[in-house]
């Protein structure tokens, strides 16, 4: 997301507008992060809508404009590992808008990748989501999970080392 510092500033200043605007242009990575870490529809919308909320009201708390990307997916990371501890056991298939509805082979392939990933522990999947959705590095995702850096990057390769090991095995 390229970072409007003007609208950001706005928003600090209680423009709704500007907000929403701001919320336009990152929702769908929101969304995706959430739904792909929580495994449930329902869910994600809930986290996703309970994070703007959050944000919409304490947005003047932002110390750094540039930051708003990082602070707003913080809070959503946040109300994910809530979901996590409330929930131990979740699962629902995965919504149709992310599956390739062109091609049955690929559908086919995606859904075992989908069902593998789901398979990993909440916090594998967790930290892999902030990578590869939200775009974090390893060092920021330490710091927001209060975790080591390199302990995150472990985590991350033995999800990940998984997840390999479960395809071949579904190709067989």
């Amino acid at each position: 997301m390229k970072q409007n510092l003007q609208q950001i500033k706005k928003a600090k200043s209680g423009d709704a507008e500007a907000f929403a605007l701001l919320y336009s242009e990152i929702y769908t990575d929101l969304y995706r992060f959430a739904l792909y870490a929580l495994k449930n529809r329902a869910d994600a919308e809930d986290a996703v809508s309970e994070t703007v909320m959050d944000a919409f009201t304490s947005i003047h708390k932002l110390r750094r404009e540039t930051s708003f990307q990082a602070w707003i997916f913080q809070i959503l990371s946040t109300k994910c590992k809530r979901r996590f501890q409330e929930k131990k056991e979740m699962g629902e298939a995965l919504p149709e808008e992310l599956t390739d509805s062109g091609n049955l082979s690929g559908i086919a392939e995606h859904m075992d990748l989908c069902n593998c990933f789901f398979k990993l522990k909440d916090e594998e999947r967790l930290i892999i989501s902030m990578h590869i959705f939200a775009g974090y590095t390893s060092q920021e995702i330490a710091a927001l999970l209060h975790l080591n850096a390199n302990t995150v990057r472990s985590k991350e390769s033995r999800a990940l080392k998984k997840l390999s090991e479960w395809l071949s095995e579904q190709k067989g």
